[in-house]
């Protein structure tokens, strides 16, 4: 058996068939991001110009419930991984969990950053403050960590 053919039957921790590609990222005709089989990455949440407000709560409250839904999926998929393991698993099929983890958190972080940018760093920036130039900095430092991870 050759390590395609390892790879076509790897399974996800439903037991259904999965690789790679089909738990990450996907753009839909519609141009709308979505993770794995019909799961939104990024339901979109309006931006308020106000979101950085405390009272009124962070960019991603309104995408909450996704973002949960989501970590809760990860979390599945981190403990389908160690199940691989002690297993004994072939190497390339874990590798492929791996990979698909890896995405899905990769996934999380970005709409994390977008809701960022699109609530708290436009409403410091429409505020006309210094805590515009803070926004931006905090946002830059957050790309660059994503970047070297």
């Amino acid at each position: 058996m050759s390590a395609d053919d390892h790879t076509s039957t790897t399974r996800d921790f439903t037991g259904a068939a999965a690789s790679v590609d089909d738990l990450a990222p996907r753009e839909t005709p519609g141009g709308e991001i979505v993770d794995g089989p019909g799961e939104d990455v990024h339901p979109g949440g309006q931006p308020g110009a106000d979101a950085h407000d405390p009272a009124v709560g962070h960019g991603y409250i309104g995408n909450k419930e996704g973002y949960l839904r989501r970590l809760r999926r990860i979390e599945g998929q981190a403990r389908g991984i160690e199940r691989m393991i002690d297993e004994e698993q072939y190497c390339i099929d874990i590798l492929t969990q791996i990979s698909a983890t890896t995405r899905a958190l990769q996934s999380v972080a970005l709409g994390l950053l977008e809701d960022h940018m699109n609530h708290c760093v436009v409403s410091a920036a429409r505020a006309g403050t210094t805590e515009a130039q803070e926004k931006i900095a905090e946002a830059s430092d957050a790309i660059a960590r994503l970047v070297r991870s």
